[in-house]
């Protein structure tokens, strides 16, 4: 008989396996297993790589994952570069961080599988997070971690988004 231990090193290695030879990485480094299981729910390719898109559309469109375990959609976007004034932080965030991505997804996990999936315009994103990050961005370089990062919460999804799941 085999123990818990035993098939959960099988399984772990069995995904490991099963990831690389379809090309999607690593699945046990950050979230990278809930983009992979998340793409193949939504319907999208997930990205070949770490940095950047976590999902790709049906025309080639590059789309940002939120995942939670919580109780209800959130989204955390953490350690932003800080750019030197506030004019090229805001065109950062708008053409290479945020904006760049035309459609983000906030999806909550219960008991290993997706059972919400919230899809947002990247106008939308962009409307409710930079205020917050301009809140944010005179006191960030003072602190310890001296990147910008902001909270995409319930209520601005539910006002929002378009639940697909």
């Amino acid at each position: 008989m085999r123990t818990p231990e035993q098939e959960y090193r099988d399984l772990y290695e069995r995904m490991a396996q099963l990831c690389y030879e379809q090309g999607w990485g690593d699945p046990f480094s950050y979230a990278r297993s809930k983009e992979i299981y998340a793409a193949t729910v939504l319907g999208h390719r997930v990205a070949g790589t770490f940095s950047g898109a976590d999902a790709i559309g049906p025309n080639g469109e590059e789309y940002e994952y939120k995942s939670t375990i919580d109780k209800r959609c959130k989204g955390s976007y953490t350690g932003i570069s800080v750019q030197p004034t506030w004019e090229e932080q805001e065109d950062y965030l708008r053409n290479e961080k945020i904006g760049k991505y035309p459609k983000h997804y906030y999806n909550r996990f219960e008991g290993g599988k997706l059972v919400e999936s919230w899809e947002m315009d990247a106008k939308d994103v962009l409307d409710t997070l930079l205020p917050k990050m301009k809140r944010n961005y005179t006191n960030t370089l003072n602190k310890k971690d001296p990147r910008l990062s902001a909270n995409m919460c319930w209520g601005e999804i539910g006002d929002k988004g378009r639940r697909v799941i």
